[in-house]
This record gives structure tokens, sequence and C-alpha cells, in this order.
């Protein structure tokens, strides 16, 4: 396995003619040591097929194909694709997609999505895993996201921009708590792994990175009668930060709910007038998701 070096990889792109290209993310994981920390978060098994967006020049494919049944790996660019399928080319357990993960910023796209059923279903026993040095401009759909496909991962593990991993680490009352905390925390075990500086990473972002680790726990999913509609009525009432929790409430259900509606909602839970969307931890948040689907069930934006 060649490794991944800041002078091998200038070195190959010289060759190639190329350079990163910025609109992709494109930030390569130069110290090894932290790649070995990516798989050993991620905590590989024979029976795990590996979802992992970015496949960039292969080097973390090739530290995981040997450990899992299947690897699906996802890469945009041409010439990355090309650089990885040298690397990659006698891993018979390694499917290579060359095209973008998401159809859109709200769901995948379908031949990726058929492609990992297919995987998993090859063998009884396997289970979904996310392991990928996410590009920063598509790190929050794609994890966002795998909490709604047909087949939810097990387990998330990837290198994210760090102000990223304080939004889905975050408390109530804090700045960075917000519906992608909530989502999240909702579903999952969420730790911050590794803080890592620019340096690790060449070309060397401008900010900081974090290794992420999301363990998706089965009750929590189970607990919320309808994910869609939490999903959506979290990120509603998150819209407008400084607004208070009512007025968010009321514009999500404009020619809905009336005033009175929503104000006996909100005074049975005891939130008074100047309780704010970030206050409110999961467990209040879906209670308050499910006073309000009781009386607007066909709700969504």
């Amino acid at each position: 396995m060649t490794r991944q070096t800041k002078t091998f990889l200038m070195d190959r792109f010289r060759e190639m003619g190329i350079a990163p290209v910025t609109r992709h993310g494109q930030n390569f994981l130069i110290d090894l040591n932290l790649q070995h920390l990516i798989v050993e978060a991620a905590d590989l098994g024979p029976d795990d097929v590996v979802l992992e967006v970015g496949t960039g020049t292969g080097s973390l494919s090739a530290l995981m194909a040997p450990q899992v049944a299947a690897l699906v790996t996802v890469e945009i660019d041409g010439h990355l694709f090309e650089l990885a399928s040298e690397q990659l080319i006698d891993f018979e357990n390694v499917v290579m997609l060359h095209q973008d993960a998401l159809h859109n910023k709200n769901r995948f796209d379908d031949r990726l999505l058929a492609t990992l059923e297919e995987q998993l279903g090859a063998a009884p026993g396997r289970k979904l895993k996310l392991v990928a040095n996410l590009p920063f401009n598509v790190a929050t759909p794609i994890l966002s996201n795998l909490l709604s496909v047909d087949h939810v991962p097990h387990t998330m593990v990837a290198t994210i921009q760090k102000e990223l991993a304080d939004r889905i680490t975050a408390e109530p009352w804090s700045k960075d708590y917000g519906a992608l905390s909530v989502w999240l925390q909702s579903q999952c075990e969420t730790e911050i792994v590794r803080i890592l500086p620019p340096t690790v990473f060449w070309p060397a972002p401008k900010v900081q990175s974090a290794i992420v680790r999301l363990v998706i726990d089965g009750k929590r999913r189970q607990d919320i009668p309808d994910l869609r509609y939490f999903h959506q009525f979290t990120k509603a009432i998150f819209l407008h930060r400084r607004k208070f929790l009512r007025a968010n409430v009321l514009a999500a259900m404009k020619n809905i709910l009336s005033k009175t509606e929503v104000d006996e909602v909100l005074d049975s839970m005891q939130f008074g007038p100047d309780t704010r969307s970030e206050q409110l931890d999961v467990r209040n948040l879906l209670a308050l998701t499910e006073a309000i689907r009781a009386l607007a069930p066909n709700w969504h934006l």
C-alpha cells in the first residue's frame, strides 16, 4: 500500500497535471496514524459493509478493505477515481462508484442506495457502517440523511470540520445547539474522537477538523413515532434562533393551527413566553413534536 504523504500527493498530482479541487472539498489526510485512528474508531469486522464518501486516492480505503465484507466507496472527481483505482485494483470486495453520493441535499443517489442494498443482502448478518474523510461541503447532508435511509448504519465515523462536530455534540443552551444536534442526538451516541489541526491535511484547510463517532441507538429511534415529522418540525422551530419558541411554532404552523391552539400546547408543557427553542433538550422537543402532531398530523414543510 502506498503511504499517502504530502510529498507523494504533490508528486502524483504534478504527474497528472492536476490540483486539488476546492469545490469538492479536497483536503487529504496525510497523517497515517490518524487514518489508523479512524479505522480503529469504526471497530470494523468481517460482517461490515462500509460506505466511504470521498475515496480520494484510496489510502483510507486500502486500510479498511482487508477487514470488512465489502467496501462501497464513492468519488465524484474523475482524476481521483483513476488514482484510487490503481491503489485498490487488487481488492475484490471493493466497489468503486464514480458519481455524486447525493441526488440532492435531502437524499442519496438511487444507484448508491441500490449498491449498498446489494452488498448488505449478499450474506446474512451484514451491517452498514460509514467511515470517511468527508468532503466538508457534503458532511452535513451525508450524516443527516443516513438516518433516513432504509438500511440505517450501525456506526458513523467521519472526519469533518470542527465547527460541525461542535454542532453535532452541542448541549441545550449553547450557541452550537440546533436542529442538527437534536436530529443526530435523538438517535445516536455522539462523541468527538480527536480534534485535528490544519497541518495534518494537504492542502491545509483554514479551519480545525475533528474525527467524530456516532453510534446509532435502536431504542432511541423506536421512541420517535414519526421520524420525518420530528425532523421537519425541529428544523422549522430552529429556523430563526433569535425568536422565541412560540413565534417559531406559530410560523411553522401558519394557517394550520391557531394562536390559541399553539398557546394551549405550550402552556400544557409549562413553556413560558420567553422560552427559546435552544433551551429544549431532545426529550422535551420530542414531547412538543407529538403534542403538535396530535393536532396537525398531516403537516409538512
